[in-house]
């Protein structure tokens, strides 16, 4: 397989670092707007053969659509920003290739009732052009992250091997990481940060269908494995819950994010003074995007690697019925920060983001996951992914709950 990765940060690198020497992967072009950051992955890596660098601008869908020609790559891996999501989707389509991104096109409010209507989902954009890459043959898989992803792999398991009837499906991310020496960061990008953060949190129910509510709604105390315990998780926009229900049977899908009063507090002071907004304002003189000033003054996330600590956990609660009787379960990835930089060199969040598509990259390349189409992981047979992470020593567990006792 040749691949072009458009981005080379935080998780961009650990995909490259990542799938590097795979025997399913050809090539594997590095690009980014900043040359000189492809060239020090590149260098990191060892390999420049298999691994080129270019200039990518991202905004700029023929200029994803010319690397990806040039080149002549199986599959462009998109690993930016999601405000630049739909160029390198559309690039991708151009080129005539199959697609791979962790994200999904992003989310507009609604207009007047934002904290219960629902305007355009996350994704909208992307399934609205299924048929486009139907016609073509051509794959486009989104949301192939960590969650998005590997969590929607949990809830497809479940639902194939744990359950005759599933009635809630809840995303649950949080544990007991820490960055120290630091009195705000990040541990992906800020400005996905505010964005999924400060908007209206999706949820699902059958009865009711998409709905929204306010930002950090819901607050519950939800007892994560391996001796963590208890951590207050509140509603969070993502992904998972908007594709989730276009595959997968239940009565209610959730994704709630273990934040902490502090953080929380912070995004409701950068909402009240208006540094989350993405318009420009004047500033002597000089349009400034209020968000992108933010995003220059917290460090940078692939930087602060030796500066977490704890472990990340990202998992799938699941409630519903086995041959009659009620069941509780949570399958879960978890990462330790130490662990991650010793074996990798990699900051636990972008290993544990970066690790998913390398595993879906890897499935494709072999034809376990075949389609065409606008598709995400619930779509796709979960038992080869977790296959792999069995291979690759990837941990991963599902534990049993008593019915009711999952939260504190």
């Amino acid at each position: 397989m040749k691949v072009l990765l458009v981005g080379v940060g935080t998780v961009g690198e650990a995909i490259a670092r990542l799938s590097a020497g795979r025997p399913w992967l050809e090539q594997m072009v590095l690009a980014d707007h900043d040359l000189d950051r492809a060239r020090r992955v590149a260098d990191s890596i060892g390999d420049t053969a298999s691994h080129p660098v270019a200039r990518v601008d991202a905004s700029n869908s023929a200029d994803v659509e010319a690397l990806a020609r040039a080149h002549g790559v199986d599959l462009v891996m998109n690993a930016v920003d999601p405000r630049y999501l739909m160029p390198v989707f559309l690039g991708a389509l151009a080129a005539d290739v199959d697609y791979m991104d962790m994200a999904v096109s992003l989310s507009t409010p609604h207009p007047t009732e934002p904290y219960a209507q629902v305007g355009l989902k996350l994704g909208d954009e992307q399934f609205a052009m299924d048929a486009a890459w139907r016609d073509r043959g051509r794959l486009a898989l989104v949301g192939q992250g960590v969650s998005p992803g590997l969590a929607q792999v949990f809830a497809a398991h479940a639902s194939k091997h744990l359950f005759d009837e599933v009635h809630d499906i809840n995303i649950r991310a949080g544990g007991d990481l820490r960055i120290e020496g630091y009195p705000f960061a990040t541990v992906f990008s800020i400005w996905t940060t505010i964005e999924e953060c400060l908007n209206p949190p999706l949820v699902w129910e059958k009865e009711r269908g998409f709905f929204t509510l306010p930002p950090f709604a819901e607050p519950e105390r939800f007892i994560f494995p391996e001796g963590i315990g208890p951590v207050e998780c509140v509603h969070v926009e993502h992904e998972d819950v908007a594709m989730i229900p276009r595959v997968l049977d239940a009565r209610r899908v959730t994704f709630k994010f273990a934040l902490g009063e502090e953080f929380i507090g912070a995004l409701k002071v950068l909402h009240a003074i208006g540094l989350d907004r993405t318009d420009p304002i004047t500033v002597d003189g000089q349009p400034v995007r209020p968000r992108n000033v933010v995003a220059a003054l917290v460090p940078d996330p692939a930087t602060l690697g030796d500066h977490m600590t704890g472990r990340s956990v990202v998992g799938t609660h699941v409630t519903g019925l086995k041959d009659g009787k009620p069941r509780e379960i949570f399958s879960y990835q978890m990462c330790d920060a130490q662990d991650t930089m010793r074996r990798y060199g990699l900051q636990p969040v972008g290993w544990q983001a970066g690790f998913n598509p390398v595993v879906a990259m890897e499935l494709l390349a072999e034809g376990a996951w075949q389609g065409a189409g606008v598709l995400s992981a619930e779509s796709f047979d979960p038992d080869p992914y977790l296959a792999i992470l069995d291979r690759d020593g990837i941990h991963h567990a599902t534990i049993e709950i008593e019915p009711g006792r999952a939260f504190a």
